[in-house]
């Protein structure tokens, strides 16, 4: 037996969805914002620095600061992560055009790889016993 229901949602439903909606524009808005911010300081400085990650930087600094609450990024962020394989496609399609150059210069990149690896690994390390002690 089918049953037809109204096809508008309960009011509190509505409520809740446009309230998620809006935060995720905001978190949005805010991420976006700060990576045009950082873009725009590049532009103006001259630096040789990505502008994305300069606006990264501002943002982690704003946070630091408390201008941007993390509760106001925390939607965005959780449904980013959910999605970061959609992410990392189109930079692995991008290595695939230049697979000539990676296997000429093969070893010099897992070298690297590898060192830096094991830098970051033992950096880490040595900052958790420090700040263990304390």
């Amino acid at each position: 037996m089918l049953f037809i229901t109204s096809s508008k949602p309960a009011k509190n439903e509505y409520k809740k969805n446009t309230n998620e909606g809006y935060i995720m524009i905001l978190s949005l808005s805010i991420i976006f914002g700060f990576l045009a911010v950082g873009e725009a300081v590049v532009y103006l400085t001259g630096l040789k620095f990505p502008g994305s990650i300069v606006g990264m930087g501002l943002l982690f600094a704003a946070l630091q600061l408390k201008w941007v609450k993390p509760s106001q990024l925390q939607k965005m962020v959780d449904t980013m992560m959910a999605n970061l394989a959609l992410f990392l496609v189109p930079p692995c399609v991008a290595v695939m055009s230049y697979l000539d150059l990676v296997a000429r210069d093969f070893v010099p990149i897992v070298t690297a790889t590898v060192i830096s690896t094991f830098a970051v690994m033992f950096v880490t390390g040595k900052t958790h016993e420090i700040l263990r002690r304390k």
